[in-house]
């Protein structure tokens, strides 16, 4: 039985562990229908082309996890921006962590999906957001038939989120080979703001694989930051499915810092359906050895006066492969829209590759929009004025590429996740130079 038939034959136990009776039990019929119709994608789709899943899905994963395993906190704290308070919510396993742990109900929700799928206070956000914007494609739709636990955050009209929101999932290795489908759901109403921080972690050797999806609805003058910290074993790889929705005046910051695990697919959809929209997206990868991280991005541009920008670096070495497919959208109506795309590449070795293909669809005819790629190598006359002052060879090398990475990390808003990144990516390098940029 190969990994789709047995993901279709789970469903029907997955649907004996759940309410049937909750508002979503038909969206969940529907889903599994859709996965069963597509199945997982393959690189005879161009959104897929130099991405193959066929390494990945060889493994016997476990669909339900046969045991709670607890973990303390000590053993994992450096995963953990411990230096500032934070909202905490934990998984374990697909399982919720009440140890490690800190929510609230005060003012706002930072809660449980679970929760807010199987309780009434919840129906009248549950009803109008959720899968309102997820793509109804074979990987994502999967993930909406297994659709149980995750992150739940509804941040009220007027309300600024007092403290940053971390959402961490580890995997402990206590089954041979796992997958895990969280599902997350984020609201942000009208005039308030948050700031969230998203890593999966595996803990373990044995081969993992997370299928995630996350739907964010930022409302009108809603500011919200995402940050993303991909830094996994190379046992594990991650499907990310992020789908935004913005409205009139909004702003939302997607960074995606890709540094580990095998194979890295990060899905990233922004749809601006009001005016005045900006919508930020950037990312760092630095990868090696035969890791593989393959960023697609679209920003979808319905009406007019609105921007985005994206700008993602990449520098690979070894055997790493990295894939770029960013895609701009501009309505006919969307007129004096504003939209910059970059994506820059070095390659350390020979043997690295990048597939880069930024594209622009516009139909409008007063706009400004521009894309670029650039794939080269370090500027062999910088590393030899470094070299010339003294500086050796691995550090020349280590501060060129900070240099290359320093405009996606000034616009890390919170100064302890900046320092945790840029001390993430001196391991990377294998140097430590001293200094936070």
């Amino acid at each position: 039985m190969d990994m789709k038939d047995k993901l279709v034959s789970s469903f029907l136990a997955f649907e004996e562990s759940v309410n049937v009776d909750a508002p979503i039990h038909n969206i969940r019929s529907q889903a599994i229908k859709i996965f069963e119709e597509k199945g997982f994608p393959s690189k005879k789709e161009e959104a897929w082309k130099y991405t193959s899943l066929k390494s990945i899905l060889k493994h016997d994963y476990s669909v339900f996890p046969k045991e709670e395993n607890a973990l303390d906190f000590k053993e994992v704290k450096k995963y953990f921006l411990h230096d500032i308070d934070t909202y905490k919510i934990v998984f374990v396993d697909g399982r919720y962590s009440s140890y490690l742990s800190a929510t609230t109900h005060d003012k706002m929700d930072v809660c449980l999906m679970s929760s807010a799928l199987n309780y009434d206070k919840y129906r009248p956000v549950i009803d109008n957001y959720f899968n309102k914007i997820a793509k109804p494609d074979g990987i994502t739709s999967l993930n909406t038939a297994f659709s149980r636990e995750g992150a739940y955050i509804y941040i009220p009209k007027n309300k600024l989120a007092d403290k940053p929101i971390q959402i961490i999932h580890f995997s402990t290795g206590k089954e041979s080979a796992q997958m895990l489908q969280p599902r997350n759901l984020i609201v942000v109403e009208e005039n308030s703001q948050v700031q969230i921080i998203e890593r999966h972690q595996s803990l373990t050797k044995n081969p993992v694989l997370t299928n995630s999806v996350t739907e964010i609805f930022a409302d009108k003058r809603a500011i919200v930051d995402y940050y993303k910290i991909q830094n996994d074993r190379q046992s594990a790889s991650l499907i990310d499915n992020t789908f935004i929705e913005q409205q009139a005046q909004s702003t939302v910051s997607v960074h995606t810092f890709a540094f580990g695990g095998n194979l890295t697919r990060n899905n990233l959809n922004f749809y601006q359906k009001g005016e005045y929209v900006n919508s930020i997206l950037n990312g760092v990868t630095i990868i090696e050895g035969k890791q593989h991280v393959d960023h697609n991005t679209l920003v979808h541009h319905i009406e007019p006066n609105c921007e985005s920008h994206q700008d993602y670096k990449g520098i690979f070495d070894e055997k790493a492969t990295g894939v770029f497919n960013g895609k701009v959208v501009v309505n006919k109506e969307a007129q004096k829209t504003n939209a910059f795309q970059s994506n820059n590449n070095i390659l350390l070795d020979d043997s690295a590759t990048i597939n880069s293909k930024p594209q622009l669809e516009i139909f409008a005819d007063d706009v400004k929009c521009s894309h670029g790629c650039t794939i080269g190598q370090l500027d062999e006359s910088a590393l030899f004025y470094l070299r010339s002052r003294g500086i050796g060879q691995k550090e020349a090398r280590a501060l060129l590429m900070y240099a290359f990475a320093n405009n996606v990390l000034e616009s890390v808003r919170i100064p302890e996740l900046k320092a945790r990144i840029t001390k993430l990516i001196a391991n990377k390098l294998g140097v430590n130079l001293g200094f936070d940029l």
